[in-house]
């Protein structure tokens, strides 16, 4: 008699829609959210190579993230921005007379562009890493990829990709100087992911980009999946977004005029314009967790840093965005750098996941899979919860017949 009120409390757990809905996914469509290998495992090797991608892919990432330029003679290549001055050794192979000065959403920017250079010149060069702190002796080791050679290595492995179309206004305009036409940017990597993964919706593919105007170009002409990142320039102490040029607007908006901001997208009604062109948003991740700075050092180490902000939680957007039907996908994490809030960057990402996000940018890919597996998986618990309800079910039978 005394398993009794064991088993009946189980089958009672067991029956909860309550309890099952604790442990279902917060996410879009309810599925266990993804990992995107932000510019590959750039937090272990050189960023947009194919080492990197192939370690992210190692580490158990879903996506890998190729940002993607183009060349003089119109080839897609895998490069954080146009520039190559602080992620290739382009200063050591080409004489300082290749440097030119060029407006970058109207910013003035001198150096080593890639539409200044050949495929066959850009494979002359050799990726580094370009921040400081992190492990400098895979410099000079490693080719610039191309995006077919990124997608070959993807489809070897089994994973997705999620290209980034960097600065298009700005590579319209390029284009057109070397007599190709505005949109061959975007027809290019149209060409390339339809002959590799068709126009198809369920294809492993996300496009992604900070401009407007592109995205709805290419939702009048692919099925594959799209997604509007969303920037800002910095966190104010109080949790509110920071929108400082360049980083207020989507470009292409500042031409056109546009006065909306990134925040603006954001709104009901950003979200609903969104919703009619892509089908998920990628907002910078302090846009769906306020964070204060009050001044209490929460890691004790006697220094104030951005690891020691209040977290309050969920501003809202990550909601607002799921109410529209849109996937939600943040950016960056990273174990060495950004950490708002959280001193424990994998903790960081547990937060978001249980958050509801439907995926995470990582430098650290392995920290971002150990974040996730450190949320319990909702197919798991209901096995579990089911199995211990039939469980139950036949203890209550038995003991009733006795």
């Amino acid at each position: 008699m005394p398993l009794k009120p064991l088993a009946l409390a189980v089958l009672a757990l067991s029956l909860s829609p309550a309890a099952q809905d604790a442990w279902a996914w917060n996410t879009l469509n309810g599925q266990s959210p993804i990992v995107i290998g932000h510019r590959g495992a750039s937090g272990y090797l050189p960023e947009h190579t194919l080492q990197a991608y192939a370690l992210a892919i190692q580490q158990g990432a879903h996506f890998i993230e190729p940002d993607l330029v183009m060349t003089r003679d119109g080839h897609l290549i895998a490069r954080h921005e146009p520039m190559l001055d602080t992620t290739t050794d382009v200063a050591s192979k080409f004489d300082a007379a290749r440097k030119v000065t060029r407006m970058l959403d109207g910013v003035p920017v001198t150096g080593y562009f890639a539409d200044t250079f050949t495929l066959a010149e850009i494979k002359q060069l050799r990726a580094v890493q370009p921040r400081a702190n992190r492990d400098q002796s895979h410099n000079g080791l490693y080719e610039i990829p191309t995006l077919e050679e990124v997608i070959a290595l993807a489809k070897q492995h089994g994973v997705g990709i999620y290209p980034e179309l960097k600065h298009s206004t700005y590579t319209a305009q390029v284009a057109q100087s070397l007599g190709l036409p505005a949109t061959h940017f975007e027809d290019r990597l149209l060409q390339i992911l339809h002959a590799e993964y068709g126009n198809d919706r369920n294809a492993p593919v996300f496009i992604q980009s900070f401009e407007v105007a592109n995205l709805k170009y290419l939702r009048s002409r692919t099925q594959i999946r799209l997604v509007q990142l969303i920037d800002a320039d910095d966190v104010n102490p109080d949790g509110s977004m920071s929108l400082v040029p360049p980083y207020a607007q989507p470009y292409d908006f500042v031409v056109a005029g546009d006065p909306r901001s990134f925040a603006d997208l954001l709104t009901p009604a950003g979200l609903a314009e969104i919703a009619t062109y892509a089908d998920g948003v990628g907002p910078w991740k302090p846009y769906l967790v306020k964070t204060v700075a009050d001044g209490v050092d929460r890691d004790g180490d006697g220094v104030l840093t951005l690891r020691d902000r209040r977290v309050d939680g969920s501003t809202g957007v990550l909601e607002a965005a799921h109410a529209a039907g849109l996937l939600v996908h943040t950016w960056t994490f990273r174990n060495d750098a950004s950490g708002y809030g959280f001193p424990d960057p994998q903790a960081e990402m547990a937060y978001y996941f249980a958050l509801g996000v439907d995926g995470v940018f990582t430098d650290f890919p392995d920290t971002g899979v150990a974040a996730l597996a450190a949320v319990p998986e909702p197919e798991t618990w209901a096995m579990l919860l089911a199995g211990l309800g039939l469980l139950g079910f036949k203890l209550r039978r038995r003991l009733q017949a006795r």
